[in-house]
């Protein structure tokens, strides 16, 4: 495999994965993420 075409392979998943986490800010995903590692430190703890 090229250099080149190494290079077009890697930047391709860097926008794919930007992509990616920009679908998942839209949706608000990351506050379904922090509720539930709220609640998994909670029960941790035993206070939940």
């Amino acid at each position: 495999m090229t250099e080149k075409r190494r290079r077009h392979i890697g930047i391709a998943f860097f926008v794919l994965s930007l992509v990616f986490v920009g679908l998942g800010l839209l949706r608000e995903e990351h506050l379904t993420v922090l509720k539930k590692a709220v609640a998994i430190c909670l029960e941790c703890i035993g206070i939940g």
